[in-house]
């Protein structure tokens, strides 16, 4: 049996009223964020809607960066990378454009898969990764393999595609050209129809030869000695 709520409380039994319902429904960010949202909202004569959006949409806004957090965690990235932090002027080879594009997660709605080829150095890992992190902040993390292509990893690689072809999204990095995987794949046939797997409707990548972690060693160098 329900009880009427009490009206006309004080502002302390109210505050205090607030909190624990809070507590009882699993609001936090309501609770630690009332009183200063009221405390704007009376300075700013906000209307009662208008102090409820304010109030719930910062608990979404929350309880979201906390979902993609541990998305990300979960993920087990090896490390921790970002598109924000990627240097894009360093290496003219990739499109940014393109990459924000992939960020949106299309490609893994759509099953396809992404392949970034380069040198050592030259972007491939943090792309993937960043990547990667995007589609977990997106909730398709289920949906994003990764893979370094060692010897041990090419040993599964073809039975991976071919679970995963038309079903899921896998993202590839590798400092070999799709004409050097013969000599991971001896096989020339497996070879082909792996290569198949990744290039039919997929994204392809060159990130280049040019070494980023190199050139910026050199110029870290350059600087020390024109310093000394």
């Amino acid at each position: 049996m329900t009880t009427p709520r009490q009206r006309g409380l004080t502002e302390q039994a109210a505050t205090a009223a607030v909190d624990q319902a809070c507590r009882m429904l699993r609001l936090p960010t309501i609770r630690s964020q009332f009183p200063e949202l009221a405390e704007t909202a009376g300075r700013e004569q906000m209307s009662y809607l208008g102090f409820l959006s304010e109030l719930l949409l910062a608990e979404c806004d929350d309880r979201a960066r906390r979902r993609s957090e541990r998305r990300i965690k979960a993920a087990g990235f090896p490390r921790d990378k970002s598109l924000r932090k990627f240097d894009f002027e360093a290496n003219p080879n990739i499109d940014a454009a393109l990459i924000h594009t992939l960020a949106k997660c299309e490609w893994i709605k759509k099953s396809l898969p992404l392949c970034l080829i380069g040198d050592s150095g030259t972007g491939k890992s943090h792309l993937l990764i960043a990547l990667g992190t995007e589609a977990a902040m997106a909730g398709y993390i289920d949906e994003l393999g990764y893979m370094e292509l060692d010897r041990r990893g090419a040993e599964l690689l073809f039975q991976v595609l071919t679970e995963r072809e038309e079903k899921n999204s896998v993202a590839i990095a590798s400092n070999e050209s799709f004409s050097g995987w013969t000599k991971t794949f001896t096989d020339p046939r497996l070879c082909a129809a792996i290569v198949d797997r990744l290039t039919f409707g997929g994204n392809i990548i060159e990130t280049g030869t040019d070494s980023y972690r190199l050139a910026t060693t050199r110029a870290r160098a350059e600087q020390q000695a024109a310093a000394d």
